[in-house]
């Protein structure tokens, strides 16, 4: 799944356009590499955010297609 897709399918970022936008001015980085809105998303990989003072990091638990808003907060791990 694309990264961007990825984002707004968890709910980390709300809108699929806001996460393609913070990839390409490059405050997305997977696995400590500044990662594109195509980038391919796998279980285990480490996804670190920043936006504003403090960064987000997340880990890839699941990878699904859909998610009803109480099953979001599954799909990753805070760290």
């Amino acid at each position: 799944m694309r990264l961007d897709k990825y984002l707004k399918i968890s709910r980390i970022i709300k809108r699929r356009t806001v996460a393609n936008d913070a990839c390409d001015t490059e405050h997305v980085s997977v696995n400590g590499k500044k990662a594109k809105a195509s980038y391919d998303v796998k279980v285990g990989d480490i996804i670190e955010i920043s936006f504003g003072q403090k960064p987000l990091r997340v880990k890839v638990l699941d990878v699904k297609e859909h998610a009803a808003k109480a099953d979001a907060s599954s799909l990753y791990e805070i760290i």
